[in-house]
């Protein structure tokens, strides 16, 4: 564990002593050194399923894909942001670099914490490099309104799960994830019991987002710079998912009745965002609606607590970490040629970028879940596991493929084919860093379609 928090650590004076002019290529290398470090997780756990313990960290098959996606973002953050900052001061180009080192750190603590309360204090404390990110280098005037809805949504939710954890830990004597699944089962039966059941999911379903609580999340993304919105997408959003898979193995004899309205609003959710994607104007604001969308997938696949619907969702997650970070990325190289997130006034891009248009559709497939990629295997056994538990989910589930299928060609069509619009008369040409940068994100998706078992999660 150390051999990667250390190096990481390491980064934040590294960005503050390096010479200017080598600022960018020696934090992307160091960073990349990193994430390669981290692949050695990936080996076989051991019989127990946790692995590189320590008193206060450790790996198990569930948050060893977590922690690797984790790591393998901070390289393509910096390479991604490495052109809309070169305008400003070179301290706020260091100050920048060294939030997104801090918020990798404080996700490596909070995916690797044995014990739910340091968890918890990880979880918050991602908030707070975010929050600066958004509001300091977001894009519009209304970055301030988003940041607060940001805060306040996260915080409202999650100021239960501690009193919930408190009273866990009066109750059984531990928060340590080794003892607590073997410890006495818990009689819930009271009305306050649910309450407490509601108070650990609730900071969760709020991080995931779960449709009703999501209003936080296009703000969020939409006035994010890139790689806020990039962190948000493919990790932020998963600590809610990582979060939930701890806490409902505990959770047990309530689930099964409370769970009903939860699921509910997730497959609801599933088919409304995909269809409020189906009506925006705005891209960044489309891919940020179709992340909920995904999520609501990934709560019902944990919520029915079944081994397939824990590795579809634990699948879906990485899959569409890397796919979603990858839309950001591309959303981003659109705007910073035509200074416009408006789908109607950039499209036709093929004419004029097309390899671009090949990453394009690449991710655009990857989003709409195509047979054999990552996505996919996730969203059949989420849905061949809610089919299992109720045949009605179908109907929901099958509709949300459909319409997911929907935007994500309407997305594509609209930003590449088409006339070229008169007023985009000349365009800088593509970057060979934006094409390394979209390799980074969609190589690891089409090489997890050969070993898909690194992220089964438990089943393996």
């Amino acid at each position: 564990m150390l051999k990667v928090l250390i190096p990481t650590l390491m980064l934040i004076p590294t960005a503050w002593l390096t010479p200017t002019k080598w600022l960018w290529p020696t934090t992307l290398t160091h960073s990349m050194l990193i994430a390669l470090i981290s692949l050695s997780w990936l080996k076989h756990a051991m019989d127990t399923g946790w692995c590189t313990l320590n008193l206060f960290m450790a790996t198990d098959p569930l948050s060893t894909p977590l922690l690797v996606l984790t790591c393998w973002l901070l390289p393509l953050m910096i390479l991604a942001s490495q052109n809309h900052t070169a305008t400003e001061p070179i301290n706020r180009q260091r100050m920048y670099i060294s939030l997104l080192t801090s918020l990798q750190i404080f996700l490596i603590l909070a995916f690797g914490a044995t014990e739910m309360i340091m968890f918890y204090v990880m979880f918050e404390a991602t908030l707070i490099p975010t929050l600066i990110l958004i509001t300091r280098w977001g894009n519009q005037t209304e970055r301030l309104n988003a940041g607060v809805y940001f805060l306040f949504y996260t915080l409202a939710g999650s100021l239960p799960l501690l009193v919930a954890l408190l009273l866990l830990q009066n109750y059984t004597g531990t928060l340590s994830l080794f003892t607590l699944p073997y410890s006495c089962p818990l009689h819930l039966s009271s009305y306050t019991d649910k309450l407490w059941w509601a108070g650990c999911l609730l900071a969760f379903l709020v991080k995931m987002p779960l449709y009703g609580v999501h209003l936080w999340l296009p703000k969020a993304h939409v006035e994010a710079p890139v790689a806020g919105s990039m962190v948000l997408a493919a990790v932020l959003l998963k600590l809610g998912g990582y979060g939930m898979m701890r806490m409902v193995v505990m959770l047990d004899p309530l689930t099964k009745d409370l769970s009903y309205p939860f699921l509910i609003f997730a497959l609801w959710g599933v088919i409304m965002t995909g269809s409020i994607c189906l009506r925006q104007t705005d891209l960044k604001s489309l891919i940020a609606y179709s992340s909920v969308s995904h999520m609501g997938l990934v709560v019902g696949g944990i919520l029915i607590q079944t081994p397939w619907g824990f590795t579809g969702a634990l699948i879906l997650m990485i899959a569409h970490g890397l796919t979603s970070s990858a839309l950001f990325c591309l959303a981003n190289t659109n705007y910073e040629r035509t200074h416009s997130r408006t789908m109607l006034l950039a499209r036709g891009l093929q004419i004029i970028l097309p390899l671009m248009t090949a990453w394009w559709f690449i991710a655009s497939l990857a989003n709409l879940a195509l047979p054999p990629l990552p996505n996919l295997m996730g969203e059949l056994m989420i849905i061949a596991s809610l089919f299992n538990w109720s045949w009605w989910t179908i109907i929901l589930t099958g509709g949300g493929t459909l319409i997911t299928a929907s935007y994500s060609l309407y997305m594509f069509l609209m930003t590449q084919r088409g006339p070229l619009p008169s007023h985009i008369i000349g365009l800088d040409p593509s970057h060979s860093r934006e094409h390394l940068l979209m390799a980074l994100h969609l190589l690891p998706l089409l090489l997890l379609i050969l070993k898909p078992e690194l992220i089964w999660g438990w089943t393996s």
